[in-house]
């Protein structure tokens, strides 16, 4: 993709189209458990996937898209099992685990060099055209808009992840623009509403 394509069309809002089949990646459900683990074991993962009712899929990891509902499940038993801070570390833990499984298995080489030699300024629009472009992977049947500038802006309307702070989301996007656009990125997360629907915001600060 040619850097000066992206650039031309960054002045007005990408907009990632809705998943109609209702799927995310299956990160989403596999680093949860994984982050469970490294916190406390798999008495703890048990704990929180049997509250869920989800005990089969913490024996039988998916490999593929799963039903965005089911994910949302997992967050929400997340949420409701455990003490808020503790929830709240565990779902940025497993967002951390998540953007360095797309770094390491997803986003290809070659565009992640690019990206890391551009200034900040230049190297934010590409990664938030790629990330609406594949928003159905964290974003479900939700929409996702950006925006980028001095302050990159990336909206998910209508959640079906959504959580109070939405730290798994925050941990993720946080981790992508630190390792690609800036190392002092910071996301900041806010709710809103667009064109009536709940809405996350997060609102991405290429320096601190």
């Amino acid at each position: 993709m040619a850097v000066a394509s992206v650039l031309e069309t960054t002045a007005a809002p990408n907009r990632g189209a809705a998943n109609p089949d209702g799927k995310v990646g299956p990160n989403a459900v596999t680093q949860v458990a994984a982050a469970l683990r490294a916190f406390g074991g798999e008495a703890l993962a048990a704990r929180v996937f049997g509250a869920a009712g989800l005990q089969h899929v913490l024996a039988a990891p998916p490999e593929r898209m799963v039903d965005q509902d089911l994910a949302a499940c997992l967050h929400d038993a997340l949420r409701l099992t455990l003490e808020p801070r503790e929830a709240t570390q565990i779902a940025a833990e497993a967002g951390r685990r998540t953007a360095d499984y797309l770094l390491g298995h997803r986003i290809p080489r070659a565009a992640q060099l690019v990206m890391r030699i551009l200034p900040a300024r230049l190297a934010a629009p590409i990664l938030l055209k790629a990330m609406a472009s594949n928003a159905w992977t964290y974003a479900g049947t939700g929409q996702v808009r950006t925006l980028s500038g001095r302050i990159c802006v990336l909206e998910i309307i209508d959640n079906p992840l959504a959580q109070p702070g939405c730290p798994w989301h925050v941990a993720v996007f946080e981790g992508l623009f630190r390792a690609l656009v800036a190392k002092g990125a910071q996301v900041n997360h806010s709710e809103t509403r667009v064109e009536g629907l709940a809405t996350s915001r997060f609102d991405i600060a290429l320096s601190g």
